[in-house]
């Protein structure tokens, strides 16, 4: 995978897998925040922001479900990508705000000249400033739902006071089994650390299938910023990442809570909008050649997740 060395576009990069045959993930870079308060240099405001995002990539898939639930979309602008990330990275669909930037990279560039790292997605781009606010997505999520509270037209809150403790702990089992541990096995290039990974990740999602049993979200109070940044992986999961990435025990059908949960969540307003099954397909099983050499995208399998669910039973 590409990536940007202090500045210039390198189309073979560093492969985030070690000898040791595990996968580690790149940490992200641009770590500003907007406040409500605009007692940052970047405060909330209509017309200002923009994301780049990829309808295929579950981390920015989270942002596109906060932008929708939030009321955000007249009041920050979105570029999508295409679904294949070959030799030049993510490349840009239709205008931005950069127009001179075609890839991802380009963004990176126009932001930090001299950047080393990947050009991923999502990223919040300040039009005004004309550089890159934040490229991580679990606090893109969180600033759209705190910085821009009094620009949206929600009044829900998907990280309350009262319950951030609780989600903290939610997220990051979730992260590290499960959102990133299907990554941990389809890259791995050893035994070990792929059935270390593979063995956590049933775990997670058996205790998940246990805990839906008796409620309908994460948490008993109602839907919160958990919920849907466990969406975004269950939402890929049958599609690609049981077969693609080799997380084959079992499929997320197979857990009758776990896929009642996951049409619930779909069927919310909205969400059924950010969910392009095709182009996440196209991306997993085009891109990573090095998984899937014949770049061949399967037909199947058949998923319907406008079915009938029975979650208003914990109601």
């Amino acid at each position: 995978m590409g990536r940007l060395i202090d500045g210039e576009w390198v189309a073979k990069g560093v492969d985030p897998r070690k000898s040791s045959g595990k996968f580690n993930r790149t940490e992200t870079q641009f770590r500003n925040w907007i406040q409500a308060d605009n007692s940052s240099e970047f405060p909330a405001e209509k017309n200002r922001y923009h994301l780049f995002v990829s309808h295929a990539c579950p981390w920015a898939h989270r942002t596109m479900i906060f932008r929708k639930l939030l009321g955000l979309e007249d009041i920050i602008s979105v570029t999508y990508v295409e679904p294949m990330m070959l030799e030049n990275g993510w490349e840009i669909r239709g205008s931005s705000p950069i127009e001179e930037a075609k890839f991802m990279y380009h963004v990176y560039q126009a932001a930090e000249p001299f950047y080393s790292g990947q050009a991923s997605v999502p990223v919040l781009w300040d039009k005004q400033k004309a550089t890159i606010v934040s490229n991580e997505s679990s606090e893109i999520i969180r600033m759209l739902n705190n910085g821009f509270k009094d620009l949206s037209n929600s009044y829900y809150d998907f990280y309350p006071q009262g319950y951030r403790a609780e989600i903290d702990v939610l997220n990051d089992r979730i992260y590290h089994t499960l959102n990133n541990g299907v990554y941990k096995c389809g890259f791995a290039r050893q035994a070990e650390p792929y059935v270390e990974s593979f063995d956590l990740l049933f775990e997670t999602l058996d205790w998940l299938e246990e805990k839906l049993s008796h409620q309908r979200y994460l948490l008993k109070y109602g839907i919160s910023e958990a919920d849907w940044r466990l969406f975004t992986t269950l939402v890929r999961f049958d599609a690609v990442y049981h077969g693609h990435f080799k997380c084959n025990l079992r499929r997320l059908i197979d857990y009758p809570d776990l896929s009642n949960y996951l049409r619930d969540l779909y069927q919310v307003p909205g969400i059924a909008d950010t969910v392009e099954l095709n182009e996440i397909k196209t991306h997993y099983y085009g891109s990573h050649d090095y998984v899937n050499p014949s770049r061949i995208v399967p037909k199947g399998p058949l998923l319907d997740f406008m079915a009938p669910h029975n979650r208003a039973r914990f109601e």
